[in-house]
């Protein structure tokens, strides 16, 4: 699981932001939020145009470099803050797997390329490394992958190309960590199927529905958001084979269906084909959604085990500690994130209504 992350210097963030997920409270209710002493499921608040978009887009910065996956052209537009004088961005992370801890550090500059990487395990530093200058400390590095010829990486990360080429244990922290990095999603569906992470395309996203009894699964998801028409799956003149809602005359599911039909079908999706994710963002989750089909999808969500989730919201009907607890929500601010439970100095319990405090500004101070 991650443990830790920050970033600095990043499109809205000239100051550093920091994301703990080991900063939990001993609250006695929704623990299933909390999975080995870490965040497992949280929600972010904010005002418009604060970062919570880019919060994602920089948590999922390392997918770029250090995996094959997908990420959607453009999103990394513009990538330094404006303010930027140190003419790159640094992130930080912290994985923890089991007893193991890596540590990994690295900074990009306005063409998104690496200037600075560094990665230690269990506190002992594994290699620095300058891109810039060429020089860096790779002993250990060294000393664990004794056959590995670091001549021959050209450009490539020093820590991708280590983990490609070298024969550690299945088990060891660093392929670990690459697995989780891989494995990695963010989604949003405002106005397309806009994803990075978990997989290189997403060839299958209108295919998907017609294998075994995915449709059925469609359509009695759809029918529980309340969305009452059954679904048909018709060849068209191309031969193409496509989604229609099975009315009297049919009609085309992409073409007719609402903005908030649509997003029920990327999650969806989604839900049905990352089953082994390790990080989930969804960006604006619940643009589309009548609240309470957004309280359904975050109990759903929440007792998905397996996988951290991120979600960034404006609904305040969220604002519960019957869906979470306050050291699970976040509001994120020009110059900070930081959850409801160190954003006040009064003690949150479970009767507090915690809408009515974020209404009233308790959490802006």
């Amino acid at each position: 699981m991650l443990k830790l992350f920050e970033v600095t210097g990043f499109k809205n963030f000239e100051n550093t932001i920091h994301l703990d997920f080991s900063d939990i409270r001993d609250y006695k209710f929704n623990d299933f939020c909390i999975v080995d002493g870490l965040l497992s499921k949280l929600i972010v608040y904010g005002k418009n145009s604060v970062g919570k978009s880019n919060l994602g887009l920089a948590l999922f910065d390392i997918v770029s470099h250090l995996t094959t996956n997908n990420v959607t052209p453009g999103l990394y537009d513009y990538y330094l803050n404006v303010n930027n004088k140190a003419g790159y961005a640094e992130f930080h992370y912290v994985f923890m797997f089991d007893s193991s801890e890596v540590d990994y550090r690295y900074r990009k500059n306005d063409k998104q390329t690496l200037v600075y990487e560094s990665v230690a395990i269990d506190g002992k530093s594994l290699f620095t490394y300058d891109y810039e200058d060429n020089r860096g400390d790779l002993s250990g590095l060294e000393a664990l992958t004794t056959t590995l010829n670091l001549t021959f990486r050209g450009s490539d990360s020093i820590l991708k190309y280590a983990i490609n080429n070298s024969a550690l244990p299945d088990d060891h922290p660093l392929y670990r960590m690459q697995r989780f990095v891989s494995h990695m999603l963010w989604f949003r569906s405002l106005d397309e199927n806009r994803y990075i992470g978990y997989k290189a395309d997403s060839k299958d996203y209108y295919d998907f529905v017609f294998k075994e009894n995915t449709l059925k699964e469609l359509e009695s998801f759809l029918h529980k958001a309340g969305i009452k028409e059954n679904l048909v799956a018709k060849k068209d003149a191309d031969g193409t084979k496509r989604l229609y809602f099975d009315t009297r005359k049919p009609l085309p599911f992409f073409k007719v269906a609402s903005s908030g039909t649509k997003a029920l079908y990327t999650f969806f999706y989604w839900y049905k084909t990352s089953s082994d994710v390790s990080l989930m963002f969804i960006d604006e989750f619940d643009a589309f959604y009548h609240y309470e089909l957004a309280e359904t999808l975050v109990e759903l969500l929440e007792h998905m085990p397996g996988f951290q989730t991120i979600l960034t919201s404006h609904n305040t009907n969220l604002l519960s500690n019957r869906i979470m607890r306050p050291d699970c929500y976040f509001i994120l601010t020009g110059d900070r994130l930081i959850s409801f439970s160190n954003a006040t100095d009064r003690e949150l319990r479970e009767g507090h209504n915690l809408e009515k405090l974020y209404m009233s500004g308790e959490f802006n101070g």
